[in-house]
């Protein structure tokens, strides 16, 4: 890209030519801001209007900066980094970078990304490998077990050196302890070489609880009438707050060549609009040749965001939850939901995407909206991700809390069905090692983080005593970020490498038979076999219908005598001939491809 096809950034720091850089913060509560160089003299901010300050200064690439804010009622000034710095040298209070984002050389600059029904994501957390330098080890592995998307939880710089990255208060910069922005490119770059998109997760919903500097000269920055679980609500309304966010977003498809972001929790933000601005702002801007998708986190299950020019997918919570509950028998929490008529509810979600779309849930409230228009590859599919598994007060995996067939048979759905599959970073080898939350806070704020957390699981029945509570790790320890680290050793022993060998498979299977076929294929239907058993069917895109049974109960179960066809897999020897001639066995799964019209639907 040459200077005069770079976007201009209405935030942070821009170097405009050979020793020269230009900046700019928005602090609408400041009456004065300096630049301050490290070097040189301090220099004044002009006022640019709407509260922003703009400046420049002899500088390039790797200076080191600061603004300092003045208040009314603070003559000395608040030193603050850049909220929009793209890297920090000594954490979130250190001093900002300037960085040329345009200096990295790029191996694969003729990488355009991939088609979103390629899409196999593998989520993980950067931190627990070691950084990027040593994530870059992982890619050809991934390349060679059938990922098609790697997707990295938020790498925006937090806190300390320790945390999930939903805690980030600087945005726009990579956190030092992952490594620097070539960094992160080099792992970018490392991945298109193999044929892998990367994903990253974006925050867009709150800031966290250490380090952000905004409400003191950004007031408008947030709501007053409106709190968020995390604190007073980001305020959409604010035309600069809007550009904020979008220019970030940008900056990551744009600068880093990503291939898709994630959007966190968007429900937490209460202008419907500014997703739709956020989605047609970038679809505008993006190289048309680019394949870039859009995926969204969204409890409303808004089926209206989504679509062409929208975004592409949402991660369908439903069938997690549902499947969990039907694996592990667990109803508490938001479980509960999905405790009542399971079976039905698991053939609504295979049939038509959302399982509530408008239904009221156990708060009394009326939860999503029809979705049985969009084609399965509008959600994406799991059965452990970040959330799920170390939201669990002792982060177990599902290899600790469900029977090992019935995990197999669930597995093969979610990974042969049209859905859009993930997998959470040691899912693939059976990994047995916990994923628990971990900061690293400071005094004060870790006691509050501590306490909250053990808080938060009062309710539940293994948690009513507080000696059972005081059992559940300390976020803030470092040893439970060390136990959260994936066993890399475990993937030779024999159980856990006939698990590797088995998810192996199964992606051959989808990427030579399901994903020819997925672009354009609908769902025809799911019907209810016995309680925990369900068979489904899709339409593909050629004249062939994919049809997956499963079984999670102890008990064979009829079948009504539906023809199928050409066998792909079954988890269970000899399911698939017992289950043509009408007898699904338990605890298993099967898929086949059948031959014939798309027209006949299964009446659940």
């Amino acid at each position: 890209m040459n200077e005069a096809e770079r976007f201009q950034y209405t935030f942070g720091a821009q170097v405009i030519g050979p020793d020269w850089t230009q900046f700019a913060l928005w602090a609408p509560s400041a009456s004065r801001v300096d630049l301050e160089v490290e070097g040189l003299a301090a220099i004044a901010m002009t006022h640019a209007g709407e509260g922003r300050f703009v400046g420049e200064a002899a500088c390039d690439h790797g200076a080191r900066y600061r603004y300092r804010v003045f208040l009314d009622d603070a003559e000395q000034g608040i030193a603050i980094p850049d909220p929009a710095s793209r890297a920090q040298a000594g954490g979130i209070e250190g001093m900002s970078l300037v960085i040329d984002p345009y200096r990295h050389a790029w191996r694969h600059a003729d990488w355009r990304g991939r088609p979103w029904h390629e899409t196999v994501l593998y989520e993980l957390h950067l931190g627990t490998l070691g950084g990027l330098a040593q994530a870059r080890q992982w890619l050809p592995y991934l390349a060679e077990l059938g990922v098609t998307a790697v997707e990295l939880m938020p790498v925006a710089a937090f806190p300390g050196a320790r945390n999930w990255g939903y805690d980030g208060v600087l945005p726009y910069a990579v956190d030092e302890t992952y490594g620097d922005p070539d960094a992160l490119k080099a792992f970018v770059d490392e991945a298109h070489g193999l044929g892998l998109m990367v994903f990253l997760d974006v925050v867009y919903n709150h800031f966290g609880p250490d380090g952000n500097y905004l409400p003191r000269y950004a007031g408008a920055f947030f709501r007053s009438d409106r709190q968020t679980p995390w604190g007073p609500a980001i305020d959409f309304r604010q035309p600069m707050v809007r550009r904020f966010f979008i220019e970030n977003a940008l900056m990551w498809l744009d600068e880093y060549r990503l291939d898709g972001l994630r959007f966190d929790a968007v429900h937490a933000i209460a202008e419907r609009d500014f997703l739709l601005e956020m989605a047609e702002a970038l679809r505008s801007h993006i190289d048309p040749r680019r394949y870039v998708h859009l995926v969204l986190e969204n409890e409303h299950n808004d089926a209206e965001l989504l679509g062409p020019g929208r975004f592409t997918a949402q991660w369908n919570d439903d069938w997690h939850n549902v499947m969990h509950v039907l694996l592990t028998g667990e109803s508490e929490g938001y479980y509960g939901d999905f405790a009542e008529a399971s079976t039905q509810k698991l053939a609504r979600c295979l049939g038509e995407g959302f399982i509530y779309q408008g239904d009221e849930t156990h708060r009394g409230t009326p939860r999503g909206s029809p979705s049985a228009h969009l084609p399965p590859t509008a959600f994406v599919a799991f059965l452990q991700n970040h959330d799920q598994v170390g939201n669990r007060a002792m982060g177990e995996r599902l290899t600790l809390l469900a029977e090992p067939e019935t995990l197999a048979a669930a597995t093969l759905t979610l990974l042969l069905s049209p859905m859009v599959p993930l997998l959470f970073m040691g899912e693939e080898w059976a990994s047995e090692r916990p994923f628990l939350f971990f900061t690293d806070h400071r005094t004060e704020l870790a006691k509050a983080v501590r306490e909250g957390r053990r808080a938060e699981f009062a309710a539940f029945g293994a948690f009513q005593d507080p000696a059972s509570r005081a059992a559940i790790p300390d976020p803030n320890d470092a040893a439970t970020f060390e136990s959260s680290r994936p066993d890399l050793a475990a993937r030779d022993v024999a159980h856990h490498a006939d698990w590797l060998a088995f998810v192996r498979r199964l992606l051959a299977i989808r990427h030579a038979e399901i994903v020819p076929r997925l672009d354009g294929a609908r769902a025809l239907g799911a019907e209810v076999l016995d309680e925990g058993a369900v068979v489904a069917r899709w339409q593909m895109s050629d004249d062939t219908q994919l049809v997956i049974a499963m079984n999670l109960s102890e008990r064979p179960v009829a079948t009504s005598a539906f023809g199928v066809g050409r066998h792909l897999y079954e988890t269970r020897e000899g399911a698939a001939v017992a289950t043509e001639s009408g007898s699904l066995p338990a605890r298993c799964a099967a898929a086949w491809l059948r031959s014939g019209p798309g027209d006949e639907e299964i009446s659940a």
